[in-house]
């Protein structure tokens, strides 16, 4: 019999509320223990709690969810308690001696939900990310795949290819036909054909891991041509050290913000010139070379014919006398001019957007993507077969690894590693 289990799913205490979830076949037998009768369904009803010897723990907003129409696909009863420390113990206690219950492990609540078909795999690993979700970018990725958009997808992909499947064992009941065969056979592969370009289209987009990461954007020129007065005023901080003297920034100075849904690692660097004694010096432009190397965007101080790739050309300092002339195809900013440094971070959302995708769109994950992968190969093998076996069994291959997203044939292994993730409660 599975047992019955129960967690805080709203935060540690001390908080104004703390709602005790309670899932599993004695569920609503501890709500009577507690509670003394149950009340109506999916209505909250105000209960004095008690435990087992009388003694009166809490007042709490008590709600029962028959199954299996409920979260986890169970019984499920939540107690609405005040959020102290002592009051959630003395709850947690008087539910642990009660007969089959015991507290959840992380990511239990979720995990019964799949087994018991509440929520498919890809969904399952869409809430985790919710669950950590730091940018807007991330909670609407993250909440599109908990609405099902991934997993629509790939059964989509699944039906098309059981279809095909289906039309490609048919056939092979007419082997001996070859001219019957390799008449309707056009169709299949036209089909196969266009699932291979659908399922390359989703993995053109970067993985839920590229969109966490976010942005970064290195400023970079030679010695005092602004880059630390930039830095701060992109950061509307004062992080890093400004002096007029040259060279002041020895070391990367790293700093993260969010604009438009998107996280940016703003990295100060020090000057780069050609010829140095200063060991130290030598250290910080070799740093420098290094952070450029690995970033996204450069924010390129210095001339502009010796610019990285990837970067956009920034003439700092616009509002200096003589410098009012700007090269072409360079962004006048001034670090003492508002509207020069919203107009840069203009610069630098849209040239974001052409690296990870709109935050609303659903992506994969880098576990899922090598499933697709070897799903989309399959079916690459399968257009280029002239032997229907064969594309039978690449058909085959490419629904087993497809299927891996949605749960189907999960390993315990992989299981446990998702709900690892996840909270107590959840």
């Amino acid at each position: 019999m599975t047992d019955t289990i129960f967690a805080v799913s709203s935060g540690g205490p001390p908080a104004a509320i703390a709602v005790m979830r309670v899932s599993g076949p004695a569920a609503f037998d501890a709500v009577r223990q507690l509670t003394g009768a149950l009340p109506t369904s999916r209505r909250a009803s105000l209960r004095t709690l008690r435990n087992q010897a009388g003694v009166s723990l809490d007042r709490a907003l008590i709600l029962t969810f028959p199954g299996p129409t409920t979260a986890t696909g169970e019984d499920l009863a939540e107690f609405h308690l005040h959020g102290g420390r002592a009051v959630v113990l003395a709850v947690e206690q008087a539910l642990a001696i009660l007969p089959g219950l015991r507290p959840a492990v992380a990511g239990e609540f979720t995990r019964r939900a799949l087994e018991n078909g509440r929520l498919d795999l890809a969904q399952a690993q869409g809430l985790a990310d919710l669950l950590a979700a730091e940018t807007e970018g991330e909670r609407k990725a993250a909440f599109a795949a908990t609405e099902g958009e991934i997993s629509r997808a790939v059964t989509g992909w699944l039906s098309r290819i059981a279809q095909a499947s289906a039309q490609v064992e048919a056939l092979l009941d007419y082997s001996d036909e070859d001219d019957v065969a390799s008449a309707d056979y056009g169709s299949v592969a036209a089909e196969i054909e266009a699932m291979t370009r659908d399922i390359a289209a989703v993995l053109d987009r970067p993985t839920v891991e590229r969109l966490r990461e976010g942005i970064t954007v290195v400023l970079a020129g030679p010695p005092n041509a602004g880059k630390s007065s930039l830095f701060n005023a992109l950061l509307s901080r004062d992080a890093a050290i400004v002096t007029p003297q040259a060279g002041t920034t020895r070391d990367t100075i790293e700093a993260v913000v969010q604009r438009a849904g998107i996280a940016f690692t703003l990295i100060d660097t020090a000057g780069l010139r050609e010829e140095t004694v200063d060991p130290i010096e030598q250290l910080g432009i070799a740093r420098t070379d290094q952070a450029i190397r690995r970033a996204d965007l450069v924010l390129w101080l210095g001339a502009p014919g010796e610019a990285p790739a990837r970067s956009i050309r920034v003439h700092a300092r616009s509002d200096v006398p003589g410098r009012e002339t700007v090269p072409v195809g360079s962004v006048a900013t001034s670090a003492n001019v508002s509207a020069s440094v919203a107009h840069l971070w203009t610069h630098l959302q849209q040239r974001a957007t052409e690296i990870i995708p709109p935050p609303a769109t659903a992506l994969l994950h880098r576990q899922q993507r090598t499933h697709v992968e070897a799903a989309h190969a399959a079916l690459r093998h399968a257009m280029v077969e002239s032997d229907l076996l064969l594309v039978a069994e690449q058909l085959r291959i490419a629904r087993v690894h497809l299927a891996s997203l949605l749960g189907i044939d999960a390993t315990e292994a992989m299981l446990d590693a998702l709900f690892a993730r996840f909270c107590v409660g959840k």
